[in-house]
């Protein structure tokens, strides 16, 4: 189906699996954990359209990368929500080896690939919490809407007003 092709992909380039002779992850664990993290989504998120969703028979309908009916906002939320699960999955795993041995002058570390891991952990839960809460306030994730009473829309007034210097003038 065309989610699994699509969805499988935002994902390895969120997690930075673009290696493909040698994947961390494999398709069907990427299907599978897309579809695990679309049924956690639809807890948290009310989409527009009713997706059906069956883990044990790895399918989701209705499609949400059909192009003539494409759900943008349930692709990226759902993309990153499963980033965010395979990405604390990694740091488990690592953080269980991160060890630092010291023998006379050789040393070894394994700290480091916890850490770097950490970060890229902590800025897609902070990526999909943003955009879970754009898409709570707006319906789409990726815009954000500017109205007359929205803090910083009077600087945005002022700018295009070139008759004016002040508040008062």
């Amino acid at each position: 189906m065309p989610w699994q092709n699509e969805m499988t992909l935002i994902v390895r380039h969120l997690v930075n699996d673009l290696n493909s002779s040698s994947y961390t992850f494999t398709d069907s664990r990427l299907e599978e954990a897309v579809l695990v993290s679309a049924q956690l989504a639809l807890l948290e998120i009310d989409f527009e359209n009713v997706y059906a969703i069956d883990v044990d028979a790895v399918s989701l309908s209705p499609d949400p990368t059909d192009s003539s009916n494409k759900d943008d906002s349930f692709i990226n939320l759902v993309s990153l929500k499963t980033s965010q699960m395979l990405l604390g999955s990694e740091l488990k795993t690592h953080s269980l080896n991160a060890i630092s041995l010291r023998d006379g002058p050789s040393a070894l570390d394994l700290r480091g690939i916890v850490s770097g891991l950490k970060i890229l952990f902590d800025d897609i839960n902070k990526r999909y919490d943003e955009a879970v809460m754009q898409y709570k306030l707006n319906g789409v994730v990726g815009q954000a809407v500017l109205g007359p009473y929205s803090p910083g829309s009077d600087a945005v007034s002022r700018t295009n007003m070139s008759n004016r210097s002040g508040w008062f003038e």
